[in-house]
């Protein structure tokens, strides 16, 4: 990965941590990593568990950003979300949700309970 994109994609999860914050949510994780990948981020509020994968371009010249969540990405996202969980005892609601994320220079866009 080039470092334009590793700093857009730092960007990205950096502008949606802030909104999340800003509507009221507690981060718990930033990049968190286990030998299966990576969650963005990990947060708490509104009752629920939420693990957000944050989908950042520069345009929508190849796509919707949360279009590259794909049905296999989304399998590993509930895989790390599991191992995440169990490296965390008691942390958090029982209420989990999956949300995604799309950044674009103008614009951010949550999708809650994405899948």
């Amino acid at each position: 990965m080039t470092d334009r994109r590793r700093a857009l994609g730092a960007a990205g999860e950096a502008r949606t941590a802030t909104w999340y914050r800003d509507h009221g949510y507690r981060v718990l994780d930033r990049n968190w990593r286990c030998r299966d990948g990576e969650l963005d981020l990990v947060c708490v509020g509104r009752g629920s568990l939420v693990f957000v994968e944050v989908k950042t371009r520069s345009s929508l010249a190849f796509g919707h950003p949360a279009e590259a969540v794909t049905p296999a990405k989304q399998a590993r996202l509930r895989r790390l979300a599991g191992r995440w969980v169990a490296a965390h005892p008691g942390v958090g609601p029982r209420w989990w949700r999956f949300d995604v994320v799309a950044v674009l220079p103008t614009s951010i866009e949550v999708i809650e309970n994405a899948f």
